[in-house]
């Protein structure tokens, strides 16, 4: 024991005490640090002082500012950002999408994102670790964060992968997806049929790249193209976290930094594309009528709750190597509004482009329309009459075929339908809405076919895909390993390869032929529902069991400023209650939508909706419920004894801080909860600290505090109840220093 602490003096001196629960713990004296947050009382009446977690506490910490912010916008922006949110946007009323999607991202997203930011700055801790001190009861939230963590980033990666595998087919000229390959048959040379029903693209992308399977039904064996990129994309995901922050951080100052370079320079390039203004003006005319259907709002919901990857634990990991006053309400604001203007810009770039494509498109139906009204002209099945007289066949404008479409269909009202001629509106073509690996990997790819110098552009492209997804995977793989690295004496760049290598492995099921279908599968069971619900009992748990009042006082004495008062009620009130009706909306939709995907018929070259075998139905069923597993289990096992609190799982640093947290009052008030009026008195507990309503000074009633509330119970209990009986009359011998 330190020869300076109060126990060893009062030794010297031969004086009669009871010792403190926080000296007989700490074996130290408490040092002057700024006041914890989680704290359980307070000298009556004073100011207490604050407590702050040691900077030597041996928990690694960001470099810079800069580099923290970029880690949380490199995980919150990802590819949803590119290929989801333009879709919803389009399919939503356009610019009329953007209000409910900008009202909930500052009623949910906002105070969520600070909420989780805040708990593991303070606790400093992985979201197991978090949990489990907030309520140990309910300690199964970041075990069922990292859950879902696990199945995300299996898949995720995947996409990677594929990106990789388009990022080197790009350094060729011309594309190898910008023509249908030829096949020979003695000596014709034919198109492949295939191909020449869909598109050069689509074709490339379903048997080139894939070569998938009818059904998920059929394995159909690995594809080694895809198994090598796979391999490449977890060695790349490996080496980015191997070294915890202390690599990733550096990784991210590109990975988070150059998909915005080459946002901009789509974005020049596609406004000087003919047609990229039609895309744009599409875009954004609001259907202010759509603001008014609940989907909408469910999707938006949906989107705000995924664009900042709540839930996840990642962002909790990052906080968690904070400094404990770093001001993470302006982080939560800043990263919150910085992926909201990433998914417009992304959004104006890929309608720039698909008004580019939309054109050549409507382009090539007015000419192959225009082959097919000579023929009729030639052949006398139509008259020459009926083509206006400006009409020049050989410069014909969309405006002029549509004119004379008109006329041919009026006239020729009832045989119309045989002529097989097609309005080639553009309209049309700008609704025919795609998201996900149909925008990446079809649409857009055969839209940079037509651009001058195409295969720098597709270099770009996938090259900004590989960066957005890299960042996403290093916040998932660190919401994985944190809480683990904290709660478990290992090493962590051998924990590290041993989770690539696993995944990699577990991976294979995505790369086998018909892996695609298992890709779309995990991504609509494995996080939707499991994550809502994590994040509504992280809501609940800090809101209505740990305590709104208290966690602002929290964050008072944190940040050093009180945050505004309508995040208590978005907290206590508006948060759940909105969770609430997404989890009801989620669950009535996975009821009345037949559970499904999208398969690649090659007979029919085009896509059929087939719905899962009944082996594949209960998989799906089995991700939801091994994602959510850990909940009952860890508070049924908790209320009756069965498991640890979590207590132990903390850090030595962490305990101390802790102790000091109960132990460190002004002087005279120490002394008196130590020692009493006179040796043989009882301890007086110092009186409870005041936490306060939102509007006033009304102190929080003191029963919630009691040992016996769900949070913090065995620390509580420890800083009451001494470890050793006595009596008023015998004093408590102080332990040895062994």
């Amino acid at each position: 024991m330190p020869k300076n602490s109060k126990v060893t003096q009062r030794e010297q001196s031969h004086e009669h005490v009871t010792e403190s629960v926080a000296d007989l713990l700490a074996h130290e004296e408490p040092l002057d640090y700024k006041n914890s947050s989680l704290n359980v009382g307070g000298a009556a009446g004073k100011k207490v002082p604050q407590i702050e977690v040691p900077e030597n506490d041996g928990r690694p910490a960001w470099n810079s500012k800069l580099q923290y912010i970029l880690a949380q916008v490199g995980f919150s922006v990802g590819l949803g950002n590119v290929w989801r949110f333009p879709y919803l946007c389009q399919k939503n009323g356009g610019g009329a999408y953007l209000v409910p999607y900008f009202i909930l991202l500052i009623i949910i997203g906002i105070p969520l994102f600070f909420l989780e930011l805040a708990v593991g700055q303070k606790i400093r801790r992985g979201s197991i670790g978090v949990w489990n001190y907030v309520c140990p009861r309910l300690g199964g939230i970041g075990m069922s964060s990292l859950m879902v963590c696990g199945f995300v980033g299996l898949y995720y990666n995947v996409i990677i992968g594929w990106s990789i595998f388009y990022f080197f087919q790009s350094f060729q000229y011309p594309l190898p997806w910008s023509d249908c390959p030829i096949r020979k048959n003695g000596t014709l040379a034919i198109v492949e049929p295939e191909c020449d029903k869909s598109s050069a693209t689509t074709y490339f992308w379903y048997r080139q790249t894939l070569n998938t399977t009818s059904t998920i039904a059929e394995s159909g064996g690995l594809n080694v193209k895809m198994t090598l990129s796979l391999l490449v994309a977890w060695i790349i995901v490996c080496l980015a976290v191997i070294k915890g922050i202390a690599s990733s951080g550096k990784v991210m100052y590109f990975s988070s930094l150059f998909p915005y370079v080459v946002l901009f320079c789509f974005l020049v390039r596609g406004l000087m594309l003919k047609g990229s203004v039609d895309g744009i003006a599409h875009m954004f005319t609001p259907k202010l009528e759509k603001m008014l259907e609940p989907q909408v709002w469910r999707e938006a919901a949906t989107q705000v709750f995924f664009a900042l990857g709540l839930g996840f634990g990642g962002v909790i990991a990052f906080s968690s190597y904070n400094k404990i006053d770093n001001n993470c309400h302006f982080d939560a604001v800043l990263v919150s509004f910085i992926n909201f203007f990433t998914s417009i810009l992304a959004t104006l770039v890929v309608f720039a482009v698909l008004g580019f494509k939309a054109n050549i498109m409507n382009e090539k139906c007015v000419v192959e329309n225009a082959e097919k009204i000579l023929g009729y002209l030639n052949s006398n099945v139509l008259s020459h009459d009926l083509i206006p007289p400006h009409v020049n066949f050989s410069h014909l404008t969309t405006s002029d075929y549509a004119e004379m479409y008109g006329v041919i269909k009026t006239v020729k009202e009832d045989g119309f339908a045989q002529l097989g001629l097609e309005p080639c509106v553009l309209v049309d073509e700008l609704n025919k809405a795609v998201q996900g690996t149909g925008l990446a990997f079809i649409a857009f790819t055969e839209a940079m076919t037509h651009f001058p110098a195409s295969p720098f552009w597709s270099v770009m492209f996938f090259f900004m895909l590989i960066n957005l997804g890299l960042g996403s995977m290093i916040g998932t793989m660190t919401g994985i390993t944190t809480p683990v690295l904290d709660a478990y004496k290992v090493q962590k760049e051998l924990f590290t390869v041993c989770c690539c290598i696993v995944a990699f492995f577990c991976g294979l099921l995505f790369v086998q032929r018909s892996g695609n279908y298992f890709v779309t599968m995990f991504d609509d069971y494995s996080a939707g529902l499991p994550l809502t619900v994590v994040v509504i009992l992280e809501n609940v748990s800090v809101a209505w069991i740990y305590g709104t009042k208290r966690f602002m006082q929290d964050l008072e004495d944190m940040l050093g400023f009180r945050p505004c008062i309508i995040y208590f009620y978005l907290w206590k009130y508006v948060s759940p209650l909105c969770l609430i009706v997404l989890i009801s909306a989620t669950v009535i939709e996975m009821a009345i939508s037949p559970p499904g995907y999208n398969a690649w018929v090659q007979e029919l070259a085009q896509e059929r909706f087939q719905s899962y075998p009944p082996w594949a139905l209960a998989m799906c069923f089995a991700l939801i419920i091994v994602a959510m597993l850990p909940l009952p289990v860890v508070f049924i096992a908790r209320h009756f004894n069965l498991m640890s609190d979590g207590s132990n799982k903390l850090s030595v640093s962490y305990r101390k801080t802790m102790m000091k947290d109960m132990s460190n009052l002004e002087e005279q008030d120490e002394a008196r909860f130590i020692l009493g009026a006179k040796p043989g008195e009882a301890p007086i507990a110092p009186a409870r600290r005041p936490y306060l309503t939102p509007g006033g000074n009304k102190p929080m009633d003191p029963n919630s505090l009691s040992p016996n509330s769900c949070y913090g119970t065995s620390y509580q209990n420890a800083a009451i109840s001494p470890t050793t009986p006595s009596t008023p009359d015998t004093p408590v011998t102080p332990e040895s220093d062994s």
